[in-house]
């Protein structure tokens, strides 16, 4: 029988603050969604479609942070504390570099590109206003990330959730400011919801920042001094972040050439799968949370030395998530309207989408055990095999939304969202199981 040292209240002492951390994103998107759905669709759609765009981006930065996590959990489990301040130095060094590029590449090409990509006018125009502010928050999302990595790689992620609740109350108040003019502030539209989203990112790093230095013991764990640069751990921590890296970009760069598909089905289409995103995103972070969980819960045990107890501790934390996750697609599966009617006034809108809110329903169980397992891939520190992995799962992943949307309905295109969660779980299961990942050193 499969044991583990890792108790339930354990998961979840970890897996709730990384909920809650994860809301971060998607509550910025739920409030522009939901404050920008009572404009009209084009306001919607613009939003989501530039949201996307920007995110793709910002996805290079959270797989990097996903290797300084590994790294970081990983001497946390082996009790070398001093040597995570210095992996902290080095990714901060290297984030400020990829955010100061970023911001390059959105500055000068976002206009051109978004103009080859959306089909329709009154969106791409849309989109191009909400991108030009937006735009310059990436230098403090991508340090965001990092910070998010620390505190998850030590399992002390209550800092998350009070960094999460700081962007809420930004961005849901000047949200309400800035789309419709209040408080004296300038009616702006799409444009006043990336400048909320901007100022949130930016409250998001002030406050990190400052809590880092006020509570983390410096001397404990090397931080906040001067380390001599050392390009071997840096070649070290890149070594398992570029894959990662290239994962994510690949990842989110497929989700949003979904939607560039969709969005040649028309604006109908489009507007549907807006809400229907936003309400999706929702229902996964459980499932992302516990895959987090499991992804330090992984490195963390093998730094131990207790390879054996990997995949009872995996099961269990599918157990956790698996019941997490029913709840919210239960409670989402009995009301949908009610859902739906956050984000539009359009009640034809929110008829059409309910078919497809049913498909995520399913979708977001599949996706609490799949990407459990498959975050697990990335744990053992083997993240080559996790990208070639997602690699060959997305392009079978992109046939089939093609096909969809060439045959189906727009519910029917969503179960693509089946087609990718059984497939990655599966093969992911299979490598924890019969792979020889328990040599791998970092």
């Amino acid at each position: 029988m499969l044991r583990t040292s890792v108790t339930n209240r354990e998961i979840w002492s970890i897996a709730y603050p990384i909920m809650l951390g994860n809301l971060a994103q998607t509550i910025i998107t739920f409030t522009d969604t939901a404050f920008l759905g009572h404009l009209g669709t084009i306001s919607l759609s613009a939003s989501m479609m530039a949201g996307l765009f920007y995110f793709v981006f910002t996805t290079l930065a959270m797989g990097f942070a996903v290797g300084i996590q590994i790294f970081i959990a990983r001497r946390f489990g082996e009790g070398n504390l001093k040597q995570i301040g210095v992996i902290f130095e080095h990714g901060a060094l290297f984030v400020l570099l990829l955010g100061i590029l970023l911001l390059g590449i959105l500055f000068f090409s976002s206009g051109g590109l978004l103009g080859l990509l959306i089909e329709s006018e009154s969106i791409r125009l849309s989109s191009i206003e909400y991108l030009n502010i937006r735009r310059f928050g990436i230098v403090f999302v991508v340090f965001n990330f990092l910070f998010r990595s620390f505190y998850v790689g030590i399992s002390n992620t209550k800092v998350i959730t009070y960094s999460t609740l700081l962007m809420a109350v930004v961005n849901i108040f000047l949200d309400w400011c800035l789309i419709f003019g209040h408080c004296g502030l300038p009616e702006m539209g799409v444009g006043g919801a990336a400048l909320a989203s901007l100022t949130a990112e930016f409250a998001a790093f002030c406050f990190f920042w400052g809590y880092t230095f006020f509570t983390i013991p410096h001397e404990e764990y090397g931080m906040f001094r001067w380390h001599k640069l050392q390009p071997e751990l840096m070649g070290s921590i890149l070594k398992v972040a570029f894959p990662c890296m290239l994962q994510r970009l690949f990842s989110f760069g497929v989700w949003f050439i979904f939607f560039i598909l969709i969005e040649k089905m028309g604006e109908t289409a489009i507007g549907v799968s807006s809400v229907v995103r936003s309400t999706y995103m929702i229902l996964i972070i459980p499932g992302f949370a516990f895959a987090s969980t499991a992804n330090t819960l992984t490195s963390r045990i093998i730094g131990e030395g207790k390879c054996d107890e990997v995949m009872a501790m995996l099961l269990k934390v599918v157990k956790n998530a698996i019941i997490c996750s029913l709840v919210l697609a239960v409670a989402t599966a009995v009301v949908p309207d009610l859902f739906l009617r956050i984000y539009t006034d359009d009640l034809d809108l929110v008829s059409a989408a309910i078919p497809s809110v049913y498909v995520i329903c399913v979708a977001t169980v599949l996706c609490a055990v799949g990407m459990i397992y498959f975050e697990a891939v990335s744990g053992t520190g083997n993240t080559s095999a996790a990208m070639a992995l997602e690699f060959g799962v997305l392009i079978a992943y992109m046939a089939y939304v093609y096909l969809m949307t060439k045959t189906s309905s727009i519910s029917g295109v969503w179960t693509a969202e089946w087609f990718y969660n059984v497939i990655i779980g599966i093969i992911s299961f299979l490598y924890i199981w019969k792979a020889d990942w328990r040599k791998k050193r970092i």
